[in-house]
C-alpha cells in the first residue's frame, strides 16, 4: 500500500524550547542530549525519504506558554515555504483566562487542526507532567475545552492509565470534539497487572465514540524500537478501537533517540502485515486524513 500519513511529529528550534535549554531534566524518554539542537523541516524530510509518508501533522513541542500563537505562526510559515507539514496541533493553556483569545488568534492560521495540552500525571515524578492528576475535572479547563468545537478542532489527549476514567468522562461530556489519545494510552507498566489495567482503561475510552487512538511513541518507556512490543500494542489497540479509530504517528525526533525512521516504519508494517489491506490503509492513512482533515 502507499500513502502513509505521519499524524504526530515535531520540528523545532532549540532556542524556542525551555526544556531543551540548560541542565538536562529527567524525562520519560531517557537521556536526550542528541536532540538538544534544532530539528528543522529539512531534516525531517530527509528522515522520511523513501518511507512512503506523503503527509504529516505537527504536534506542539512545549514552547514557553506565552508563545502559543508564535509557535503556530512559525510552523505555518514553514509549511508555506516547504509544503510540510499539512496540519498543526497547537498548544493552549486551558487553565488560563486567556485560552479563548489564544485559540481565536491561532484560528487565523489555516493549518490549525487541534490543541494538545499534556495532562499526564504519574506517581513516578520522572513520568509526571501535569501539576495534578485530576485536571480534567477542573471547571476552567472544562469550560475552555468546549471552545475547540467552535473551531472544529480536535484535542490531543495525553494521559496515563490511572487517568483514563476521567478522560472518558471528559470525552462523554464533549461529544462534538474528537479526542485523539496520545501514544496508545502510554503503556508504561508492562507487567501482567499493568497491561490489564491499561487494557481496561482503553476499553473505557473506546466506549466513547469520539475517542480515537494514536499509535505513536511506542518506544517511549522501553527506549528502543521493539518490533514485538510495537506489534503487541498495535494488535491490542486495533482490537479495542477498530482500525477506523487508530492512526499512525512517528513521534520523531523523540524516537530518533533509539531508531531510524525507516526501521520505525518497518516495525509498523510488520505489525500490520497480518491484517487486510483496508485495515492497513485505515491505520496508516485514512483515519489520520479524516480526523485531521488533510
Amino acid at each position: 500500500m502507499t500513502g502513509i500519513v505521519d499524524a504526530h511529529h515535531h520540528i523545532w528550534r532549540q532556542a524556542d524550547l525551555p526544556w531543551l535549554q540548560g541542565p538536562m531534566v529527567p524525562r520519560i524518554f531517557g537521556p536526550y542530549d542528541a536532540i538538544c539542537r534544532d530539528y528543522p523541516i529539512e531534516e525531517f524530510l530527509a528522515d522520511i525519504a523513501g518511507s512512503g509518508v506523503e503527509k504529516s501533522v505537527y504536534v506542539q513541542t512545549n514552547w514557553a506558554k506565552p508563545q502559543a500563537v508564535d509557535e503556530v505562526a512559525w510552523v505555518q510559515a514553514i509549511a508555506d515555504r516547504h509544503g510540510w507539514p499539512h496540519g498543526i496541533v497547537g498548544y493552549a493553556d486551558l487553565l488560563s483566562d486567556d485560552a479563548r483569545e489564544t485559540m481565536k488568534r491561532q484560528s487565523a492560521y489555516p493549518l490549525m487542526r487541534g490543541i494538545r495540552m499534556q495532562l499526564h500525571w504519574h506517581e513516578n515524578e520522572m513520568y509526571r507532567f501535569a501539576a495534578t492528576p485530576d485536571l480534567m475535572s477542573d471547571s476552567r479547563l472544562r469550560e475552555n475545552i468546549r471552545v475547540l468545537a467552535d473551531h472544529g478542532w480536535s484535542f490531543d489527549l495525553q494521559v496515563f492509565t490511572s487517568q483514563m476514567a476521567d478522560a472518558a468522562r471528559l470525552a462523554a461530556d464533549n461529544r462534538d470534539i474528537i479526542f485523539v489519545l496520545q501514544h496508545a494510552g502510554m503503556l508504561e507498566d508492562i507487567s501482567p497487572s499493568g497491561r490489564q489495567a491499561w487494557r481496561e482503561g482503553m476499553k473505557r475510552l473506546a466506549g466513547e465514540e469520539n475517542v480515537v487512538s494514536k499509535l505513536s511513541g511506542l518506544g517511549t518507556f522501553i527506549h528502543r524500537n521493539d518490533a514485538a512490543h510495537v506489534a503487541d500494542v498495535i494488535a491490542e489497540t486495533i482490537a479495542i478501537f477498530g482500525p477506523e479509530r487508530c492512526l499512525f504517528g512517528s513521534n520523531f525526533p523523540i524516537e530518533k533517540l533509539w531508531t531510524s525512521y525507516a526501521d520505525l516504519v518497518a516495525a509498523y508494517h510488520a505489525a500490520l502485515a497480518p491484517y487486510p489491506e483496508e485495515v492497513q490503509r485505515a491505520v496508516l492513512r485514512d483515519t489520520a486524513i479524516r480526523i485531521y482533515r488533510l
